[in-house]
């Protein structure tokens, strides 16, 4: 692994946006750290303590990051509240290691964002309308070259107006199979109750994530067909209202394989490389 250069091509010509990227090492100066620990206080020992009631079921993140030096973390999206969902669901002991794809045109769109975006998020931002595929590339050549790293994507692209999981964008496949990362599977209930979209801000309540498998690389269609046939264990009324016969099928062939669970995944390790959104 290079040793991190401050004086380097790829320090000096980087965007200010993202600066805060440790692309060969990991790197956090003294505002990162006391940030992102006040930031942990705030969002575990108050906001999802006293006016959030977050609950986990379905697994352990600690266990999970004994044995996965890197995942992507996949969930459905229909609220504001769901990154930062899963950020207070993860110990803050591994917060250093997590990363966030993040729409730059939100959430980098003004100085405030922008600072809380980097140092409480480890926001990757993502250029909706890039055709150059650079936002790809960043994430593959983090997903590559840091010795640990736990990616959150939301594979719908943004946010369900309805509440429904619908179609996955092809970029996690893409940095899992090019990268040889597995796939985290997450299901956040409550959250769209709690914030919908066009609310402008979360009402009191409880919120559970649940952690589902771990998917070994595929293809989009396959990891959205395990995904629904997941959720539809948990969930059933968020599932697409066009599933198709095929889907259902492919779903309850799914519920029976026996590699599925945590415990059978630990055994088939593959985390050094990465995919994109």
């Amino acid at each position: 692994m290079r040793e991190w250069n401050y004086e380097n091509e790829q320090w000096t010509k980087l965007p200010g946006y993202l600066k805060h990227l440790p692309l060969f090492t990991q790197h956090y100066d003294l505002t990162s750290l006391l940030v992102r620990f006040f930031w942990s206080l705030i969002l575990k020992n108050w906001f999802y303590t006293f006016y959030i009631r977050l609950e986990v079921k379905g697994g352990d993140f600690s266990e999970l990051y004994k044995n996965y030096k890197k995942l992507i973390i996949i969930s459905n999206h229909a609220s504001h509240l769901d990154a930062i969902s899963i950020a207070g669901a993860i110990p803050r002991a591994h917060w250093m290691d997590l990363y966030m794809a993040a729409a730059k045109d939100y959430f980098f769109s003004n100085p405030f964002f922008t600072f809380f975006s980097q140092h409480c998020l480890g926001a990757i931002p993502i250029d909706r309308k890039d055709r150059k595929g650079e936002a790809v590339q960043l994430i593959i050549t983090l997903l590559t070259q840091l010795d640990r790293m736990w990616l959150i994507i939301f594979p719908e692209g943004t946010r369900s107006k309805d509440g429904k999981i619908h179609d996955f964008k092809r970029g996690i496949s893409i940095f899992a199979e090019k990268t040889g990362t597995p796939i985290l599977f997450l299901y956040i209930d409550g959250n769209s109750r709690l914030w919908p979209k066009g609310a402008f801000f979360a009402k009191p309540g409880k919120l559970t994530v649940h952690i589902g498998p771990v998917q070994e690389p595929t293809s989009i269609e396959q990891v959205h067909k395990n995904y629904l046939a997941w959720v539809k264990t948990i969930d059933p009324s968020v599932l697409p209202d066009d599933m198709t016969e095929e889907n259902e099928e492919a779903m309850e062939d799914f519920s029976t394989l026996q590699d599925w669970k945590h415990e059978d995944d630990t055994d088939d390790i593959k985390s050094d490389e990465p995919k994109t959104d």
